[in-house]
């Protein structure tokens, strides 16, 4: 009998011990708003915890502390030092509430399974490229050898600090397998196949969400990137940097550096655009046919273009977060691929900061203007209001 009751006492004993040592640290995301948050992104900082000596970042996991369910999470490392120093998950939480979550280290089979939805990449087969997309939609924007090729009069020649919008209509990426029909002459992502296609012009217009600065009544613009770096890719973020150096506005000299993420269930991308010699950019959205339905609204922070496209309809949007929206335009002018609406944004210590992005009719999932300007309005009242993290 005394066996049996050292049995359960060393029992308890070494469950009690195990527990203690388990190093947990606990996470507590409070919803402030009277509406249920998800597909937000929480980033913890390696410097915001308390790790103890021996105790690795990287080998911690986010687990939900009432279901102990182990959420999909990716480390990045922010300044690329070779070692993450930020890690990203994303919570379900219901309106008005605090959720708790524990970071600990689990063994792989209580991993969920990832995909890379958030995928950017240099394009070099495509002269040079710089693509970006989630499981939603997907973007590129272009480097110095197509500005050498346009300037030269050489094939394939692309001049242009604009962002163009690849429309997809699938979850899966794409960015790969369809500039592989351009390389490989199977195909061509100019024609929808089932995936979606880019049929957007972009030319020297913004885009969606290409910047300008303003002096008096004409909007100067940069050419393309020259430099890039991609900072991290896989089932929640992709970030990367675009620096366009040194370019003039009319005799101002401007210096701009593009930090681009595009997080998991997003339609919009977020700038933050580093940038001096300017105190407020002008972000636009393409008006090409002028044809489409403009939107300002000044109160929610966001600009928007709902317009047809080819055989279907496209909403356009820029929202402005933190009430640095100071102004909006519509600009129309007989210059080819000059007639924008733009956004005004302020420049606050050095940078402007803004989301921009679009949602195809052909999706499913904005079959009108009112559904599209819905979710602007959601994005920008959760943008103002971001989920508040705390640490034990």
């Amino acid at each position: 009998m005394k066996n049996i009751q050292l049995f359960f006492a060393l029992t308890i004993f070494t469950i009690a011990v195990s527990c203690k040592n388990e190093s947990t640290h606990t996470v507590t995301i409070t919803n402030t708003l009277d509406v249920p948050r998800s597909l937000e992104t929480i980033e913890i900082n390696k410097s915001d915890l308390s790790l103890k000596e021996g105790e690795s970042f990287e080998n911690l996991s986010v687990r939900d502390s009432e279901t102990k369910e182990v959420l999909v999470s990716q480390f990045v490392d922010s300044d690329q030092d070779g070692e993450a120093d930020m890690l990203l998950f994303q919570p379900e939480i219901t309106a008005n509430v605090s959720k708790q979550f524990e970071l600990v280290v689990v063994d792989e089979a209580s991993k969920p399974e990832t995909t890379a939805y958030c995928y950017s990449r240099f394009v070099p087969e495509r002269t040079d490229d710089y693509a970006w997309e989630n499981n939603k939609v997907a973007f590129r924007t272009y480097g110095p050898n197509a500005q050498y090729r346009f300037e030269n009069n050489l094939e394939e020649g692309t001049l242009s600090s604009g962002i163009d919008a690849w429309l997809k209509k699938v979850d899966y990426p794409i960015i790969d397998s369809w500039y592989k029909k351009y390389t490989e002459k199977t195909g061509t992502y100019h024609e929808d196949t089932g995936e979606g296609l880019d049929n957007f012009h972009v030319g020297s217009s913004r885009g969606v969400g290409g910047i300008a600065i303003k002096q008096d009544t004409t909007f100067y613009i940069s050419k393309n990137f020259i430099k890039w770096e991609t900072i991290t890719t896989g089932p929640l973020r992709t970030s990367f940097v675009l620096d366009y150096g040194n370019w003039d506005a009319n005799g101002q000299n401007i210096i701009e550096k593009k930090y681009i993420s595009l997080d998991y269930g997003s339609n919009l991308s977020k700038f933050e655009i580093e940038i001096s010699g300017t105190d407020t950019v002008a972000a636009g959205l393409t008006l090409h046919e002028n044809d489409g339905e403009p939107t300002q609204n000044q109160g929610a922070g966001w600009i928007s273009y709902w317009q047809p496209h080819g055989n279907s309809e496209l909403g356009t949007a820029i929202v402005v977060p933190n009430n640095n929206l100071l102004s909006s335009e519509l600009y129309v002018t007989g210059l080819k691929d000059r007639s924008n609406l733009y956004a005004q944004i302020k420049v606050n210590e050095g940078k402007a900061i803004y989301y921009a992005g679009f949602g195809w009719k052909e999706s499913k999932e904005f079959n009108s203007k009112s559904d599209w300007e819905d979710y602007l309005n959601d994005f920008s009242k959760k943008a103002n209001n971001p989920l508040v993290v705390s640490y034990n």
